[in-house]
């Protein structure tokens, strides 16, 4: 059949435009300018949230026995991970109130991340200006929590043995701290958790660390007592642990343990972190579990908080061969934080007119952004979310708008829709490399009478924060040994 010459131009034309600008075309191909969000899907999974009794999951002493094994670091070990409505049932009788709570709860926890960060850049170690002294008691040494709603800013778990032989426990996954802590017996103050309380005397792997250890020493702030190592964690909500600095076993179900992991047994405990029984550092720091236990790599990959569902925290495995990847950064004040060379972001396909250097750490440590699996929501320094924020409300004029809720300040009335057309939003990083997010990781509904908001919001802090609102459905991967992070949708 003869061709058109209308169609032979308008063919000839693409293939000209293509051969002159391919990057151009590939990334608008790759990115796409709308997506859809199930509008249903998410309300239905809002009111599920309410009534999920975790109580109806597999009850903790049917767990099957962890028993240490032999580990190789170059061996790849997996553990569950959990959200953290699947293992705490809410005391919220409606999901607004529960929302309300999660942006409190993250709120504190960005403000424990700057703190950090704040302290790192003015010279300052913690123990400048909370020193313990020498022969105290713990209890003696814990200061006072700002507020009740601030606790349970951990967000996902995971199960991990404790001791031999070895006990179940569900410990917050944290990127964005070092230390690996749980609660002790005897508790002078201890939160809720859902397992048992660790007791020590039931281990024989369990060894107190002396005051002279390196490990001791590597302590933002420690102190001693009968010539044995004490650690105290203060988070900047006001939170804080307090005990003795030992090592034990940790074992991961059946991929196998590791013995003389440093971790803190907490007797005093406040405002952190309820439902869990502790935390497992996952920074950058010499302290924390990557590190110690020197693995490669480490990846995870965040479930809908919402869904009841849990997936995977895995070390020394390969990265999926989809990952959009880039250069994971350090800041030399402050090991513990994994910085991204973000570069810029779009919306509807389109690039924000965002300087480079708003995202960009300079020389002295201020600004960049991490990734972190403690925050919720993404942090951007105004200027940027401002141009974030103004692209995506210009491209849905087509959506009836309500107030603001909270921190955010664009929300949207889907209650009467099923199904929402949205702007894309990507996150644009080194090397022309780009991650489109899928629209239910950043239109959230923040009651369950259809009210959604743009899950982003502003920071007049330097640091920026990509949070795991944002990471939900998504692996991700951080090559320690070739310094390099990276992004894979839909490997939960």
């Amino acid at each position: 059949m003869a061709q058109s010459p209308f169609l032979f131009c308008f063919t000839a034309f693409v293939a000209l435009a293509v051969s002159f600008f391919p990057l151009a075309f590939s990334r608008s191909l790759s990115e796409g300018t709308h997506s859809f969000l199930d509008v249903s899907a998410s309300l239905k999974q809002a009111h599920a949230v309410l009534n999920f009794d975790p109580e109806k999951l597999k009850p903790l002493d049917q767990h099957e026995e962890l028993q240490p094994q032999s580990f190789a670091n170059s061996s790849s070990f997996v553990v569950q991970l959990h959200p953290r409505n699947s293992l705490y049932k809410t005391s919220h009788k409606d999901y607004k109130s529960l929302v309300l709570s999660r942006l409190e709860r993250d709120s504190a926890r960005v403000k424990s991340l700057t703190t950090e960060l704040q302290l790192a850049l003015s010279g300052l170690k913690k123990s400048d200006l909370e020193p313990m002294e020498a022969e105290v008691l713990p209890e003696s040494l814990s200061t006072p929590i700002v507020s009740g709603t601030s606790q349970g800013s951990g967000e996902y778990f995971s199960r991990v043995g404790v001791g031999h032989p070895a006990k179940p426990f569900y410990m917050v996954l944290d990127t964005g701290s070092d230390l690996n802590w749980l609660q002790c017996k005897p508790c002078t103050d201890c939160y809720q958790q859902s397992d048992p309380i660790f007791d020590p005397s039931s281990s024989s792997s369990y060894e107190a660390l002396s005051c002279t250890s390196p490990q001791c020493g590597s302590l933002d702030v420690s102190g001693c007592r009968a010539e044995k190592c004490l650690y105290q964690v203060s988070y900047g909500d006001g939170s804080f642990t307090v005990g003795d600095f030992v090592t034990e076993t940790l074992s991961f179900w059946n991929s196998g343990g590791v013995s003389k992991v440093a971790l803190g047994c907490g007797h005093d405990n406040e405002g952190l972190f309820v439902g869990a029984a502790g935390l497992l550092g996952l920074g950058g720091g010499s302290l924390s579990l990557p590190s110690q236990i020197k693995a490669s790599s480490f990846s995870y990959c965040l479930v809908d908080r919402d869904s009841g569902r849990s997936s995977t925290l895995e070390f020394n495995s390969a990265p999926p061969a989809d990952s959009v990847s880039t250069a994971l950064l350090r800041n030399r004040k402050i090991g513990t934080f994994y910085y991204v060379g973000l570069t810029g972001m779009s919306v509807g396909g389109q690039p924000l007119s965002i300087p480079s250097s708003v995202f960009q750490m300079d020389a002295s440590g201020n600004g960049g952004i991490i990734v972190d699996s403690g925050t919720a929501i993404t942090r951007l320094q105004t200027q940027a979310y401002n141009a974030l924020r103004d692209a995506f409300v210009q491209l849905t004029r087509h959506l009836p708008t309500t107030s603001g809720v909270a921190l955010f300040d664009t929300c949207y009335d889907l209650s009467s829709m099923r199904s929402v057309r949205v702007p894309t939003v990507s996150f644009r990083f080194s090397d022309d490399k780009t991650l489109l997010l899928p629209a239910k990781n950043y239109l959230i509904p923040v009651d369950s009478s259809g009210t959604f908001c743009f899950a982003f919001a502003p920071t007049t802090s330097s640091l920026s924060i990509i949070g795991n609102v944002q990471q939900q459905g998504t692996r991700v991967s951080f090559d320690l040994a070739n310094s390099r992070v990276g992004f894979s949708p839909n490997k939960c």
